[in-house]
């Protein structure tokens, strides 16, 4: 099936869209009468530039107030129609949208709007031209596609089909599935869109707030669905109206269209019957299985202070490198590695970031499907040069310049630990009771989020816990959660998203000075925060400080016992309960400019991350100053 998108959807010149766009993988445009009529050229050359770069031009849109108008209007919207068709035809395509009216004279009646496409339908044929008409969510007479294909069926000319768009069905709350009974050659064209659900007028909603398929809340899928369950064989594009996009970066905002598309088919494919031969298979989302491991990028004295960091939380060094500066801390099921190699990726990083969390590795069922996957949604691989003895282990480019590697048992990749590492000495150093990494926080710019959300949700089979706002003394930062689906065994990968507004923010400053670096803090689980606090007293951890105001507020807000609150106190440890269980969590103090370790135990099936603690935690880091460097600890 082919791709397209509307050229409206993206920022930048005519020329800096079609490069973006061609860039992404899409088969073709819809050329949106402003980008033409904007650029210096005319249509023959617009058609030649656009067939350049490899794509066709599947619409030409929109054509607006057509139908129902009085005479002398309907003569005049006729004379204007011609006038396109031969632009049309100087472009080199064939299809036009035609919405439906909103013009103050326009009259209704499903007859009267049937013999104005009939007339217009006989025009096109002269021209070899087809004309589709789209039911606009707010149009004067026809907000339906019933009503629409109602008009199209009466005027029963080859040249007038309907052309369908998600946002203006879904919006309207108009049962998706009443699209089965239509033709589907009658199907000139389909738009998507998705949105976020917000009560608000239909015209400034889609105006503003459409975006890409899988970043909202509307049935997109279900909507394809009916599409395709017709015999529609026609492109699926997208047509995006979002402020957030048309000022954002051409390239990325074309990816994740492209990204989006192809994830959007693969499940109208695993979820409709009969569509193998239509829509091109790709392996499903990959359930993961873990984290496997955390890869620092550190050189110098602040690689000791990071190593002398880990030893205050109980890690023991478990292994070097046979051939590299590389080194593994361990400590029940996480893996923490250090990389000082001067040359290479994570020296590179280190180069521009300073210390920086440069690699995570996930634990999957298949590595080599699920880089197959990412490919097919348009991310990027990460090789580097395999020395001696060294696995292969595939890779992608993840956030702010990271690296992803995925490592599957199927294939050996987890015996990477023997065969590439030499068993340190025994540092006989007393764990902490530490268990495993129960989340990663990454840090970007709040425009970046729906980027990074769609990147998680189309290749993982994650899903997004609601947006929440997370109060900093200096601004606001925009935090959303994204988690392997429930599992029996407990098992995935929780990340969460955290969007800077502002570089006054802890977050913004940590983006601003570590020049993008993403993972701002690791979260380290325990079964027994008590216990484990006590063991990383004995072990000389320094945590945050929080002040006596915040236990006062904890004696007020919840039935804690006495005992138990001076334990959480003199602990440094933060409280908070949800309707299933409570949430405890410890901090470091702040170090390698910004990042820090948490600590935490869920009891009793607490699923979210402490967002009530978040302002006081922050308030806390922020009295330190920001870090220059690895703190001595």
């Amino acid at each position: 099936m082919k791709t397209a998108i509307a050229t409206v959807s993206i920022s930048g010149t005519l020329q800096e869209k079609l490069e973006a766009i061609s860039a992404a993988g899409f088969d073709g445009i819809e050329i949106f009468e402003q980008d033409f009529i904007a650029h210096d050229g005319g249509p023959r050359e617009v058609g030649q530039m656009v067939r350049d770069h490899g794509l066709e031009i599947f619409l030409f849109q929109p054509f607006r107030d057509f139908e129902g108008l009085p005479e002398p209007l309907r003569h005049q919207a006729l004379r204007r129609a011609e006038h396109k068709f031969e632009l049309m035809r100087e472009l080199g395509t064939r299809d036009m949208l035609v919405c439906s009216s909103v013009h103050p004279e326009a009259l209704g009646g499903i007859d009267r709007m049937a013999d104005d496409f009939a007339a217009l339908g006989e025009l096109a044929a002269d021209y070899d031209i087809r004309v589709g008409f789209e039911a606009l969510a707010w149009g004067r007479h026809v907000w339906d596609h019933r009503d629409a294909w109602e008009v199209v069926r009466r005027a029963d000319h080859p040249n007038v089909g309907l052309i369908l768009d998600s946002f203006h069905t879904l919006a309207r709350k108009i049962d998706p599935d009443t699209i089965r009974r239509i033709p589907g050659d009658k199907i000139f064209y389909v738009q998507l869109a998705d949105a976020p659900a917000i009560d608000m007028d239909l015209l400034y909603w889609s105006r503003h707030f459409r975006n890409m398929p899988g970043e909202g809340d509307l049935d997109v899928t279900g909507f394809m669905r009916a599409v395709m369950a017709t015999g529609y064989d026609g492109p699926a594009s997208l047509e995006i109206f979002n402020d957030q996009f048309r000022g954002g970066p051409t390239r990325t905002i074309a990816r994740d269209g492209y990204r989006s598309l192809v994830a959007l088919m693969d499940d109208v494919r695993r979820t409709e019957p009969g569509l193998e031969d239509k829509i091109a298979e790709i392996p499903a989302r990959v359930a993961v299985d873990g984290v496997e491991f955390i890869e620092f990028a550190a050189q110098g004295t602040e690689a000791e202070a990071l190593k002398t960091l880990l030893t205050t939380l109980g890690f023991r060094m478990s292994g070097r490198h046979r051939n590299k500066m590389l080194e593994v801390w361990r400590q029940g099921d996480i893996r923490i590695l250090i990389n000082s190699e001067t040359t290479g990726f994570a020296a590179s990083t280190w180069t521009a970031r300073g210390t920086n969390v440069c690699d995570i590795g996930l634990k999957v069922a298949d590595a080599a499907s699920t880089v197959t996957r990412a490919r097919a949604l348009g991310a990027d691989t990460f090789s580097q040069p395999v020395g001696p003895g060294e696995l292969d282990i595939p890779a992608i480019r993840g956030l702010g310049g990271s690296v992803l590697h995925f490592v599957d048992a199927s294939s050996g990749l987890s015996e990477v630990w023997d065969v590439e590492f030499e068993p340190a000495e025994d540092m006989s150093n007393r764990d902490a009771g530490l268990t495993s990494i129960d989340h990663v926080a990454q840090t970007m710019e709040y425009d970046e989020m729906l980027s990074w959300a769609l990147f998680y949700t189309t290749l993982f089979d994650m899903q997004k816990a609601p947006m929440v706002d997370v109060i900093d003394p200096d601004g606001l930062v925009r935090s959303q959660a994204i988690a392997s689906r429930a599992r029996p065994d407990g098992k995935g990968l929780q990340v969460t998203l955290n969007g800077a507004e502002t570089h006054r923010t802890l977050a913004g400053d940590f983006l601003t000075h570590g020049f993008g670096a993403s993972v701002q803090h690791v979260a380290l689980r325990t079964e027994d925060m008590l216990q484990t606090a006590a063991a990383l007293a004995d072990l000389g951890f320094d945590p945050l400080p929080m002040p006596a105001n915040y236990y006062a507020d904890l004696e007020a807000r919840f039935d804690l016992s006495p005992e138990f609150l001076e334990r959480l106190r003199s602990a440094n440890i933060l409280y908070d309960e949800d309707a299933h269980g409570a949430f405890l969590q410890l901090y470091s103090r702040p170090f390698a400019g910004g990042m820090f370790f948490e600590i935490l135990e869920r009891r009793n099936g607490y699923a979210g991350f402490g967002a009530a603690n978040a302002p006081f935690r922050i308030a806390a880091q922020k009295r330190f100053g920001r870090v220059k460097g690895m703190p001595e600890v």
